[in-house]
């Protein structure tokens, strides 16, 4: 049983197409990238979860052969725009050897994404299923838990999900992922303690106006005493929206001024905006240490994998 991280950017991805700012400059230096966000959970069955532009090289480099079902978490299109990319699946199988791949999402977020892809469905490429938050459903042996998120008002069938499983050791583990948010309307029992969770983190520091609603490392933070995972945290969905100290691309419109940054004491400068994915790490597991916080956090970067 396996958690692979395909990709762990945002919307447009990083480094971003013609951007020269110090984040996407260092990413470039190191020749790191950060595909739009995307999982894959595999055992007997292999679970996706969001399907987005960078889909086809993400399956690809993961030979990824199969896929059982889709989660999807919202009708952004960095979250669904790849579903095309699964008729690969049925034009590649002997005839009559292949069956439509459930899409689980929500009524809402069907609405949006039928309107676009309602021919999958007529070719027989996906079967679409309409879930509810805070009800389970089963699809082989993941047990499925959706529950309501806000990511603001043109996303409102989004949702999370809290993904239950027997790992090849015979023990029960919980998966939780929040996708895109900047905060959830209830906190459901099946959300609190989860083994992984897996939380957005768009910036390092909460900005003043938070008009994209999406979570910042330091609002995260919150979120995971709240919901206490007992064994790791991973971060995805990262930005490059931070402003960078003396950065001339600060003046750049996807660029937000913090509110109140993240600083290791009252008296002290704020944090240095991490640029790549190792200054990422070590910012967090500074900060975890400033604050006394006992969770081990990871920054997952495209490809990892997990073995649950």
């Amino acid at each position: 049983m396996e958690l692979i991280f395909l990709g762990t950017g945002g919307a447009w991805g990083l480094p971003e197409i013609n951007c020269d700012c110090r984040i996407c400059t260092e990413m470039k230096k190191r020749g790191q990238k950060r595909d739009r966000t995307s999982l894959l959970l595999t055992g007997e069955t292999t679970l996706l979860v969001d399907c987005g532009p960078d889909a086809r090289s993400q399956l690809l480099r993961n030979g990824v052969e199969r896929i059982d079902g889709v989660l999807i978490t919202h009708e952004h299109t960095d979250h669904y725009i790849g579903l095309d990319e699964l008729f690969a699946y049925k034009r590649n199988r002997h005839r009559g050897a292949f069956t439509p791949i459930p899409v689980y999402l929500t009524q809402a977020s069907h609405q949006v994404i039928r309107k676009r892809f309602d021919y999958l469905e007529h070719m027989e490429v996906i079967s679409a299923v309409e879930v509810e938050p805070g009800r389970w459903f089963t699809r082989g042996e993941f047990e499925v838990f959706p529950f309501k998120t806000y990511h603001g008002e043109f996303a409102s069938g989004s949702v999370g999900y809290v993904i239950r499983l027997i790992s090849g050791s015979g023990e029960r583990v919980r998966v939780a992922y929040t996708s895109d948010f900047s905060s959830l309307p209830e906190i459901p029992p099946a959300l609190l303690e989860p083994d992984y969770l897996i939380i957005q983190s768009f910036w390092l520091n909460e900005p003043v106006h938070n008009r994209p609603h999406h979570m910042s490392f330091q609002r995260a933070m919150e979120y995971i005493q709240r919901l206490r995972p007992k064994r790791e945290t991973f971060l995805v969905h990262m930005g490059d929206a931070d402003m960078v100290a003396n950065d001339p691309a600060n003046q750049v419109l996807k660029k937000y001024p913090p509110k109140d940054p993240l600083r290791p004491g009252s008296d002290k400068a704020p944090y240095p905006i991490p640029l790549d994915q190792n200054s990422w790490q070590h910012t967090v597991d500074q900060i975890l240490g400033d604050y006394n916080l006992p969770y081990k956090v990871t920054v997952a970067q495209d490809d990892l994998r997990i073995a649950l």
